[in-house]
C-alpha cells in the first residue's frame, strides 16, 4: 500500500474519535415527491382492475427502448428471468456452451443451466470484468454464445469482446444487470450484443419495489418471441409454442419504474459523484478496480479491493459504517457449479479483498468523508 499522503492522523482523530454515526450500505426508502407519484400510479392501476398487462407495462417499455436507443424493450420478473428468457429466445440449450465470468452473482450461471446449456467460466481481469483472452481461449465448437457481465455497474471491453464474437461468430448476450444508465464510448449498456438483460430489483439504480426485469434488443422477430415466451411460451392466450415459465411484469412495478425513471440521470451523476469523493480520499490505501476512461459507470456497488478485508469491515462496523461483500465466493465455487478455482487466479484473488462501501443518492459529503477517513485511519494505524 502507498504511503498516506494527504489525510493526517491528527486530522481523522478529530473528525472519529467520540464519533459514530450510522451510515447504511444502501437506503431504500423513496423521497416524498417519488412516494406521492407511485401512490397516485397505484390507485389509478387499483381502480381501472388492469393490473395484469397494463398500458403501463408497454408504456414503459417503450420508454426503456428509447433511453437504451433500441428497437425494442420487453419488460419480464426478474434479471434472472431476463436471462433465462433470452437463452430460450436464441434456442441455447442441452450440448450449448455458454462462456461467462467467473465473478458475478450466481443467477448469471443458474439461467445458463437452467436451460440445458453448460456455464463455462473463465477468468476475470483487475477490473473484476471477464478477461477477452480468457474468453477467446475457452471457445469451442460447442459455444453458442458468450455472457459478459457488467460488473457492478463497470463495463466490460465490448471492443475486445465484439471482435471475438464477429471473428467466431458466437452471440453475445449482455448481462447488464447492475448496469442500467451505463455506457461505453456513449453506447449504453445492453445494446452490443444481440439481446441485453436488466434487473430492475430494489437495489439497483433503476429499482421497482419488487421483483422485476427487462430485456432490450434491435430485433423485432426477437422481441416477439420474448413477449410470448414471458408467459408460459403462450400466443393470444391459447397456444403454447415453447416450454416456459410465467414471468411478466407486473403493471404496478412498470408504473413505479416509469417514475423512477424520470430522476434516473440525477441518480447517476449523484453516485458519480460519491465515487470520485471516495477515490480523492481512499485511491491511496486501497485498490480501486479501474474504470476506463470512455465508460460511464453507473456506480451500482463501490467496490475496493483491501488487505485484511474482514478486519476492516469489522472496525468499521464499529463506528457505524454497514459494509457488504459482493461476492465471496466465485461462481464456479457453489456447490451447484463446483469447478477448479485454481483455473481463475485473478478471481480467486479477488474475492478475498472485495468490500462493497456505503452508495446510494442520499449518501451526504459529510458521509462520504467519515467512511473515506475511517478506512484511511484504520491502514494509517495499522501499518
Amino acid at each position: 500500500m502507498a504511503e498516506l499522503t494527504d489525510v493526517s492522523e491528527a486530522d481523522a482523530r478529530a473528525r472519529l474519535d467520540g464519533v459514530r454515526k450510522s451510515i447504511r450500505f444502501m437506503d431504500l426508502s423513496v423521497d416524498a415527491v417519488a412516494r406521492r407519484k407511485c401512490l397516485n400510479a397505484i390507485d389509478s392501476i387499483l381502480q381501472t382492475g388492469l393490473i395484469l398487462n397494463g398500458p403501463e407495462v408497454e408504456s414503459f417499455e417503450q420508454q426503456v427502448a428509447a433511453y437504451c436507443r433500441t428497437a425494442c424493450a420487453v419488460g419480464v420478473g426478474s434479471g434472472t428471468a431476463a436471462l433465462y428468457l433470452a437463452l430460450k429466445a436464441l434456442r441455447v440449450g442441452p450440448g450449448d456452451e455458454v462462456i461467462l465470468p467467473a465473478l458475478s452473482f450466481v443467477g448469471t450461471a443458474n439461467a445458463v443451466a437452467a436451460v440445458g446449456a453448460h456455464p463455462v467460466f473463465v477468468d476475470i481481469r483487475d477490473d473484476l470484468l471477464i478477461d477477452p483472452a480468457a474468453l477467446e481461449a475457452a471457445i469451442t465448437p460447442r459455444t453458442k454464445a458468450i455472457m459478459p457481465v457488467h460488473f457492478t455497474g463497470n463495463v466490460c471491453d465490448m471492443d475486445a469482446l465484439t471482435a471475438i464474437a464477429e471473428r467466431r461468430s458466437i452471440l453475445i448476450i449482455e448481462d447488464a444487470a447492475p448496469a442500467f444508465g451505463a455506457s461505453y464510448r456513449g453506447k449504453r449498456t445492453g445494446t452490443f450484443g444481440i439481446l441485453g438483460c436488466f434487473s430492475m430489483n430494489p437495489m439497483k439504480v433503476l429499482g421497482a419495489v419488487g421483483e422485476a426485469g427487462i430485456v432490450v434488443t434491435q430485433s423485432k422477430t426477437l422481441s416477439s418471441r420474448l413477449r410470448d415466451l414471458r408467459y408460459h411460451g403462450m400466443r393470444d392466450k391459447d397456444v403454447c409454442l415453447d416450454v416456459s415459465l410465467n414471468a411478466r411484469l407486473d403493471t404496478i412495478q412498470a408504473a413505479i419504474l416509469a417514475i423512477r425513471l424520470e430522476t434516473l440521470e440525477h441518480s447517476l451523476e449523484r453516485r458519480a459523484r460519491i465515487a470520485q469523493q471516495y477515490k480523492a480520499k481512499i485511491a491511496n490505501v486501497v485498490a480501486i478496480p479501474p474504470v476506463a476512461s470512455y465508460v460511464r459507470h453507473s456506480w451500482y456497488h463501490y467496490t475496493i479491493l483491501c488487505d485484511r478485508r474482514d478486519e476492516l469491515a469489522a472496525s468499521l462496523e464499529r463506528r457505524g459504517i454497514e459494509t457488504r461483500i459482493y461476492h465471496s465466493r466465485l461462481m464456479p465455487g457453489h456447490p451447484a457449479h463446483a469447478g477448479d478455482l485454481d483455473s481463475y487466479p485473478v478471481g480467486r484473488t479477488a474475492v478475498g479483498k472485495i468490500l462493497c462501501l456505503p452508495m446510494h443518492d442520499r449518501l451526504s459529503d459529510d458521509e462520504v468523508e467519515y467512511v473515506s477517513e475511517a478506512i484511511v485511519r484504520y491502514y494509517g494505524r495499522s501499518t
